[in-house]
Order: C-alpha cells, then structure tokens, then sequence
C-alpha cells in the first residue's frame, strides 16, 4: 500500500492557496494598551465572527481553567478563547484575531497544518504564540485568565510556519516550506526578537508532493532544553535532532535518524523523558532513548490499530493520540524503559487532530477538523475517557491549535 493511503491524515487531495503573503523580517505589527476585548485585537486583518457574548462570569459561574483553539482561517486567522467549567464543559469567552491569516497545505482537508504544536503557551510568562501560515508571520498574545491582548506579529523568518516550541525566554518556530527550515527568538518584555544567526534549513525536497504529508510535522524542545527535535514525516522519514548552544543557538548540522517508512510526525515525552513519535506511515506510538549526541534508539512501537495516527498528548503515564482516518482517540500508558501498552479506542467527531490535556490532567479536549468541533472528555481511572460536551469553534473546519490552561 502506498505511503500516502496508510496515511491520510487529511483525507482526499485537495490545492488550497496559501493565502496573501506577508513579507518575513522584522515585527510587522505591535498592539498595546488594554487587554483587549473579543474580537478587537486586531491587526490589519477584518474579524470575521462576531464578538463573543457569552461568558462563565455572565452565567453566574467560576471558570475552572481556559481553552485557547486556533481556527486556522484562509480569511484571517483567529485564537477562540473558552472558559472551563469545574465539570469539564467549554464556554465561549472571547474571539481575538491573530493579525494574519491562516493557510492550507495541498493534499489537507481536515488538517490544514499537518502539524502539531501551531499554537504555543507559556504560562510562567503568559504569553500565548499562534502560527499565521498564510502570513508567514507568529502572533504573541498576552493571557489574562480568559482575555487576550495582542501584542506583537512578527516574522516567522521563513515560509508557512506550522509550529511553535517554547522553553524558558527561547522560542523556535518551524517553517514548513522551501525545503523548511528553524528561527530561533529570545522572549524580551513579552516580545519576540529573532536571535541572530539562528535558522537553520532543514534541507528537505521543497518539490515533494503531496504537501501534507511531505512537510515537517513539529519543532520541540527535550525536558531538559539542551536539544531541538524536528520531525520530517515523509520527506526524509527521519527525526532531526539540534543542539542547543549557549545563547539559544543551535548546532550548525542535526543529528538525522532515520527511522524508513514511519512518517514520524507529532513529538511529546513520558514521564520519565523518554521521546515519543507519533508514526502516520504506520499507524503506532514508538519510544525512543535520546542520547546526549543526538541519536535515538528505538524502545517500544505500539500499533493503534486504526488510521492516520498523527498527533500524541501525555497525561502524566498516559498517551493519546489522535487517529483523523479513523475518528477515534488511542489510549496509551507508558511504563518503564519506554515500554507502551495500548488501552483502547474512543470514538470522536470527525477529523481527529490535535488534543489538549488541563495541567491537573482530568480532562482531554479534542480538535477535530471535519466539522471544526472540539470534543471535550473526562479522564478516568485507568485512561478511561467519559464525553462531557463538545463545542463547535466557528470559521474553524481543518483548524489546528490547542491548549488548555
């Protein structure tokens, strides 16, 4: 079977453009004064939904926790603020605009990314980082509870940015055409400044077809922050590792593992630091040592038993990934030395992507692009998954990016 039928992340081919560029470099827009309120912060971008009226302070009621999701928007990209109550349902609390506009890779349909981590959160600095692929550019959000300020679009130092890896006051984006590439950013006064001499091309065939499965799938840094992991899916089939040098730099060349036919993807780790690769090519969880030099062995491999396993979220020994071909959620616990045992299914809307577990880890909220809905489950004993609600997340079919905080 080919590559791009075990995969299918997104379904039936589909060209999409990428929406009006916007020239990379410098800070494009920079807003300031007060947190901002729905749907007024933005910049250069029209809003396209109406601002929100519903909030958990309205009702009467005291939200719990926030989920942030990405809507991802050809017409002007938006974060969709919720409030969370203490049983886990989602309430509107606010629609802001990210200054950009989302894109669309060729081939997506349910995942217009291909990616995972477009939308990046830093609680010890409350700093929130959507990705504008259409725009080539990355937003910086200020996070007051359920309110957003937007303070800065800045460029993301090369084309379609798909995702966002923060650690501490360093921030890498990755661009996921023109072969891909990496640019670093210190975090300075809530702002982005773009570290000199820090990209990196990731020298991937920038004519492989189709986009979504032959671009870059997500930047992320170890527990420890001393490396960058890049995943390749299918143009090389290979999980690039960077040093991270003093200054935020990284090592001039990755380390290249090559791991053939598994389309890694989405990058997460357990609890006891292990790297976890979530593998489209063969629909499974793997484990993986990451050694200080920057090569990986191979642990466990786990099969999901279903399609296009292609995003993974930890929960303290738990997994979940996310299966878009088959519409379900996996459930995972991870043991020692990287060993993985499969739990079960969990049926989901259509279009399974990207996932988001609250920081006491009770509940799972699901972004599922068929219909733009995100699915919201109780975490029980075990890695049982009981459905509280969903909500529907408008201008947001084959959006990604998710947090919960």
């Amino acid at each position: 079977m080919k590559i791009l039928a075990r995969l299918g992340c997104a379904g039936a081919k589909v060209t999409a453009g990428l929406g009006a560029a916007v020239t990379a470099g410098a800070v494009l827009a920079t807003a300031g004064g007060a947190l901002a309120g729905p749907a007024s912060a933005a910049t250069g971008v029209a809003a396209t939904t109406a601002a929100a009226t519903t909030t958990a302070a309205a009702q009467g009621t005291q939200a719990a926790g926030t989920v942030f999701v990405q809507t991802d928007n050809l017409a002007g990209n938006q974060v969709v603020a919720y409030d969370r109550a203490a049983g886990g349902q989602l309430t509107l609390a606010g629609t802001y605009d990210t200054g950009g506009l989302g894109g669309q890779l060729t081939g997506s349909v349910v995942d217009h990314l291909a990616s995972q981590g477009s939308l990046g959160y830093d609680p010890a600095r409350g700093l929130l980082y959507a990705v504008n692929a259409g725009s080539n550019t990355v937003s910086v959000f200020a996070v007051r509870g359920d309110r957003l300020q937007l303070r800065q679009v800045v460029g993301s130092g090369g084309a379609f940015p798909v995702s966002v890896a923060v650690r501490g006051g360093l921030v890498y984006v990755l661009n996921a055409l023109n072969g891909g590439s990496v640019q670093g950013y210190y975090v300075v006064s809530g702002r982005l400044v773009p570290i000199p001499g820090s990209s990196r091309p990731l020298g991937l065939d920038p004519n492989a077809t189709p986009q979504f499965t032959t671009t870059p799938g997500q930047v992320a840094f170890s527990p420890d922050g001393t490396q960058l992991i890049v995943t390749t899916k299918d143009n090389t089939n290979a999980i690039d590792v960077f040093g991270v040098r003093a200054g935020g730099r990284l090592s001039a060349q990755p380390v290249v593992n090559s791991e053939p036919g598994t389309v890694p993807f989405a990058i997460t780790f357990d609890p006891a630091g292990h790297l976890v690769i979530a593998d489209a090519g063969t629909n499974a969880l793997s484990t993986f040592a990451l050694s200080p030099d920057g090569t990986v062995t191979l642990l466990d491999a786990v099969g999901t038993g279903q399609s296009a396993t292609c995003w993974v979220v930890p929960d303290g020994g738990l997994l979940f990934a996310s299966n878009a071909g088959s519409a379900t959620i996996s459930g995972y616990s991870s043991g020692p030395g990287g060993a993985l045992t499969l739990l079960g299914q969990t049926p989901t809307d259509p279009g399974t992507v990207d996932a988001a577990v609250t920081p006491g880890g009770h509940f799972l909220y699901v972004q599922t692009g068929g219909n733009g809905v995100v699915d919201e489950f109780a975490v029980g004993p075990g890695g049982s998954l009981a459905e509280v609600g969903h909500v529907t997340v408008a201008g947001a079919v084959g959006g990604e990016g998710i947090v919960a905080a």
